[in-house]
């Protein structure tokens, strides 16, 4: 059936989230491996994508272990170093579908409070025809709920939704609801999906 909306990802689609690689850079490969180990800091960051406060849920998850106070606190601090760069050639298609008039969302986990800090240094993440945010919505990829909430709102037959996700557990589940999908590993190969899906032309796609 034909696409009647593209749907994004935004973390390692649209904008790269590596937090492993900012501690690397900050405090060392060592001594990040021996935090991980230690700190849930990804466990940490769920509560986040599912609308618990920002500056709370870290600042508390740091006093929890205080060996690891400051660096925790870095994860809140320097967040937007975290989420960067942005990835120049998939926010090319999202412009480019925009502009030929194809409807284009994002669904994605992500807090309420870095979201709307996100926006401030990402112009584009304002530029969705539909916007589904995880802590807003009180629900996260990749279990169903989420998904079936983004069916309601936007009123469109799943099988008419074309969703591009790094992740394999998010992509399943919106193929099992009847979505179109791409296993999003690099803006090429989503270029060449929207070509072969008769969205975009050729040099639109670049």
């Amino acid at each position: 059936m034909p696409v009647q909306a593209v749907i994004f990802d935004i973390g390692n689609v649209l904008i790269e989230w590596q937090p492993e690689r900012y501690y690397d850079r900050v405090i060392g490969e060592d001594r990040r491996r021996k935090m991980f180990s230690t700190v849930d800091l990804h466990g940490m960051n769920d509560l986040v994508d599912q609308g618990h406060h920002f500056t709370d849920t870290i600042y508390d998850w740091a006093e929890k272990y205080p060996q690891w106070r400051a660096e925790i606190r870095m994860w809140h601090d320097n967040w937007i170093e975290l989420a960067a760069p942005e990835i120049p050639h998939s926010v090319r298609l999202l412009r480019a579908l925009r502009a030929q008039g194809v409807p284009v969302f994002a669904l994605t986990n992500f807090g309420v409070q870095n979201f709307d800090y996100a926006t401030t240094v990402y112009p584009f993440l304002t530029e969705f025809d539909r916007l589904y945010v995880s802590g807003r919505m009180k629900a996260v990829k990749p279990h169903s709920p989420i998904y079936e909430m983004v069916e309601a709102d936007c009123g469109l037959a799943p099988e008419t939704l074309l969703f591009a996700d790094d992740r394999i557990d998010n992509i399943e589940t919106a193929r099992a609801r009847g979505w179109q999908t791409h296993h999003f590993t690099g803006p090429q190969g989503w270029a060449d999906r929207l070509v072969a899906e008769g969205l975009l032309r050729p040099d639109q796609a670049v």
